[in-house]
């Protein structure tokens, strides 16, 4: 049955079901594919997405690049198996009677906090839907959190890829931020505050008729606003998806949900 799956799935799906044999002639001292997975996100969590390389994953572990290829055919392959490690953490408990709001409030953090851990994560091009099993438990928990909802599946679907985006684009946009914050930026260069007063003077209302009173005001700096972070944008803005959601809800008739 194993081997009927696996060859209906791509060689580094199946690695990840644990629908592939181990090898069985390779170097004395057995590897396994969670050590060569475990040695590549150290790499890539260290030095970036660039410094992996099936070379030097092998290197790392002692063994030649030709061994583990037995394990890893491609590096292709690897790369999925590093993103699928990344998902493997503890999903946010949702408690009875939680209400939809709440926990869709937990899952978008959940997910920006991938991105914000593994810097690399981001740096990995989308090839198609997920359908490694970390992956789908992610999904499989969003779903929960809509159940009772009215809802169809095509609908729910639709939420977790509009919350899943968001919290790709905001968790990349932070690491960003937090990377460049370690590397010795100043906050006030990111919020454009250290540059506030010669914004005021090049932005005119001529020439910006529509920025230049939020210049002025020194809100598009973050003048006026002490404790304004960029996760305080982030929660606005998922609070007004958040909304959206529940205005369609509201706004569904008995016969649209069929």
């Amino acid at each position: 049955m194993n081997c009927e799956i696996e060859g209906k799935l791509p060689r580094g799906v199946a690695l990840s079901w644990g629908l592939v044999k181990q090898p069985q002639r390779g170097p004395k001292r057995e590897m396994s594919i969670k050590q060569i997975v475990d040695a590549a996100v150290s790499i890539a969590d260290k030095e970036g997405l660039s410094s992996v390389s099936m070379n030097r994953v092998a290197a790392s572990l002692g063994f030649t690049t030709m061994s583990l290829y037995r394990y890893i055919p491609s590096k292709d392959d690897l790369l999925l198996l590093m993103q699928e490690a990344a998902c493997d953490r503890v999903l946010p408990e949702r408690m009875e009677g939680e209400h939809w709001r709440e926990s869709l409030q937990k899952f978008v953090p959940a997910i920006m906090a991938v991105y914000r851990e593994h810097s690399w994560f981001g740096d990995i091009p989308i090839s198609g839907v997920p359908i490694t099993p970390n992956n789908l438990r992610v999904v499989d928990w969003a779903l929960g959190a809509m159940d009772g909802l009215r809802l169809n599946n095509n609908e729910k679907m639709s939420v977790i890829l509009l919350l899943s985006s968001y919290a790709r684009a905001s968790g990349m946009l932070v690491r960003d931020i937090e990377s460049a914050l370690r590397a010795g930026a100043s906050p006030g260069a990111f919020s454009g505050l250290d540059y506030s007063a010669a914004l005021k003077q090049l932005v005119t209302p001529e020439r910006f008729p529509n920025l230049h009173p939020v210049v002025m005001s020194g809100a598009y700096t973050g003048e006026n606003e002490e404790d304004h972070t960029v996760l305080n944008d982030f929660d606005f803005g998922l609070e007004r998806i958040l909304d959206g959601i529940e205005y369609y809800l509201n706004s569904k008739s008995p016969k649209q949900e069929q």
